[in-house]
């Protein structure tokens, strides 16, 4: 099972730089950026209310959960 971060799809469906996002949710460009490809281990609820509020959407639009297929078997 993984979690996989669309935040980048929510991000153009807003018309919204990174840059602008990571400034107004007080983060770096950098981490941001590790947030989007999904290399990071967890994400803070006030990080994740901050950037919801400021795109305007909901976790479930920007996070979301796959099955691996081995686990589809079990």
């Amino acid at each position: 099972m993984q979690i996989l971060v669309t935040l980048d799809v929510m991000l153009a469906k807003r018309k919204i730089r990174s840059k602008d996002l990571a400034v107004h949710i007080g983060i770096t460009e950098a981490n941001l950026s590790l947030l989007k490809q999904g290399k990071v281990k967890g994400v803070r609820f006030e990080t994740l209310a901050k950037i919801c509020e400021y795109l305007d959407c909901q976790p479930a639009d920007i996070l979301t959960f796959q099955r691996t297929t081995d686990e589809e078997t079990l």
